[in-house]
Parts: C-alpha cells; structure tokens; sequence
C-alpha cells in the first residue's frame, strides 16, 4: 500500500519497497525536531564556536542551567536521553590537560551537582559521564572542552535504540531546561 492510498494501514509502506538502497534502519518521524536541527551544530559553528556564544546569551537561549565561576552548565542541543548535560570551562580550550586546577574542581563539582540534580528531577537510575578529546574520539565540538553527563533509567535500553536504531525523546529542551535550572541549589 502506498502512502497516498486509503485503507486500515494509515497510508503505511514497508520501507524495502523504497527507492534506493534499503538498510536496517526504520524511521521514526519527528518533524517537531526540525527546530533543533535547523539551529544546530552547522548555524552554531557559522557564528563560532556554541560553547564560546553560549554564556553570551540568556540562559533559556543558551541552553544554560547553571552558571559557576570558571565553568558552566547547559543542556547539549543533540542529547543522547532527555536531559543530557554538559558541564564546559567559560575559557575555550580543547582539552582536559590544559584546563587549570580551578577549572579541573568546578568542572568535578557542577558533575556532581548535576548528577544530584537529575536524579531528583528526572529519577534516574545512572549516568554516562565522559570526555570525547579530539575528532578522533567522537568529539563533536573537539574545539572546546566539555564533559558530558548522560541520565541512564533500568528502561531506557527498550526496543528503539537496539532494533530500531531511534531514540525517543519524552521531553522539549526548554521544559528540561527550566526543570534541571529550578532544582539547580543556589
């Protein structure tokens, strides 16, 4: 049945019967997700570098929950799950050897903090928290130094990521935005 016919299956096509060469991949239609991708990491990259442009913006525009002395918080703009976190030194330098001892003890306390956070507004189960350095090792900004804090729930390796290769999002960035920046401790 084709997209365009009427019928029981909503206008539904198996994907093998695609132009084109077929893969394992099925699709998950997320048109709401245009307004992240339009603004993402190639507008962010035309005005520089989005960690630098981040702190000079509003906190809702910037993404940013929490703002320290050497470093600071926001929400990363492609998350992996709902509430992806990034903790960045204000300075732009590429890698964890060249941050100063300052830099190295905030970057350590906003990732527990944040870690504290989002166990009490999202209830995670655990975390992914790592560094990529370079473009080598799966840094997508490798300019700009930048940990990532990842919430993990028991029932997050469902279905979608293992077979169909999609994650599902629950929730827009700003609503996790305003949630993880109020819970944030003063």
């Amino acid at each position: 049945m084709s997209v365009g016919d009427a019928g029981a299956d909503a206008g539904l096509e198996a994907a093998a019967s695609f132009a084109g060469v077929p893969d394992a991949f099925q699709r998950l239609w997320t048109p709401h997700r245009m307004a992240y991708i339009n603004t993402g990491a190639e507008a962010l990259r035309g005005s520089g570098c989005p960690f630098c442009a981040a702190p000079q913006k509003s906190d809702p525009d910037g993404l940013i929950v929490h703002r320290g002395t050497t470093s600071f918080v926001l929400l990363n703009l492609f998350p992996y799950n709902s509430g992806h976190l990034l903790v960045c030194p204000y300075r732009h330098i590429a890698t964890y050897d060249q941050a100063t001892p300052e830099e190295v003890a905030e970057i350590g306390v906003l990732t527990q903090t944040g870690m504290r956070v989002l166990r009490e507004v999202s209830r995670c189960d655990g975390f992914n928290i790592g560094m990529n350095q370079g473009a080598v090792a799966g840094a997508g900004v490798d300019e700009h130094l930048h940990q990532h804090i990842v919430p993990r729930w028991a029932s997050d390796a469902n279905f979608f990521p293992i077979i169909a290769r999609t994650k599902a999002l629950p929730q827009l960035l700003g609503e996790v935005r305003v949630a993880v920046a109020e819970a944030w401790p003063a």
